[in-house]
């Protein structure tokens, strides 16, 4: 495969593969409209995740809430619905400087990093989005998988080991997601393949983003928390469950 130098790193971080049994049901076309869907609103979380780390620990006032805006129209509709949202033309602002309001010797390269993130990630929900349009998918609200809120759970509660935790879990959210565009992708027609393959790059490289921010931070060698944390994924992704979502564990129906 044209990618495999690429995805090696994902395949020996993540602790296991995704199920044959998820693939299946996954590629059905039946669920075609709930997949994109799910994806559609996982790019928007991965910006708001990206737009926390920035604002809890970085950002001033001023640059807090001007990223907040950023996300405005995406969360406008995903949240509320709102039909009307200017896509487009709220891209076209995400380039306001981030005021950086300490001295940590991490901060301004995890500003640079979360920025980027940020930007390719609301790139890709508008892309997800032209995608459903074409397909006259219409958006509507579904419920949230239990993934992130079972990987949440693993995360120390003491500083900095919470921002290390959160970095470590992004890392796997960004690995697994990258690997299972790469799995699904063969299995869809030549436009959504086209369309995940094209997303592997940009999905592999904030994974390694992640894990240097964490072990940068961290004042320990990170490797036991990234084996804990990627124990508790692999449980996730292996366990039944009854919705099927982007990062969901095996179809239990």
């Amino acid at each position: 495969m044209k990618y495999d130098a690429l995805l090696s790193p994902i395949y020996a971080f993540l602790q296991c593969r995704t199920p044959q049994r998820w693939l299946d049901v996954a590629s059905q076309p039946e669920n075609l409209a709930l997949l994109l869907t799910d994806h559609l609103v996982c790019e928007l979380k991965a910006a708001q995740t990206a737009t926390w780390l920035i604002r809890k620990y970085v950002a001033d006032k001023p640059s807090g809430e001007a990223i907040l805006a950023w996300l405005k129209p995406y969360e406008d509709f995903i949240y509320y619905e709102d039909a009307d949202s200017d896509f487009i033309n709220a891209h076209r602002n995400l380039n306001r400087r981030i005021i950086v309001q300490n001295t940590l010797p991490w901060a301004d390269e995890l500003v640079d990093k979360m920025v980027l993130l940020i930007k390719e990630e609301l790139h890709h929900f508008y892309q997800v989005w032209e995608i459903m349009q074409a397909r006259a998918i219409p958006y509507r609200r579904i419920t949230a998988s239990r993934y992130a809120r079972g990987l949440m759970r693993e995360v120390t509660t003491h500083e900095p080991d919470t921002l290390v935790d959160k970095l470590i879990c992004g890392a796997y959210i960004e690995a697994r997601s990258c690997e299972r565009f790469a799995s699904l992708a063969p299995l869809l027609d030549s436009e959504l393949r086209t369309f995940y393959v094209s997303l592997l790059r940009s999905e592999a490289r904030h994974y390694q983003d992640y894990l240097a921010l964490a072990q940068q931070i961290s004042p320990l060698d990170i490797a036991p928390r990234v084996d804990k944390i990627g124990r508790a994924e692999a449980r996730l992704i292996n366990q039944p469950d009854d919705e099927l979502r982007f990062h969901s564990g095996v179809p239990a129906f």
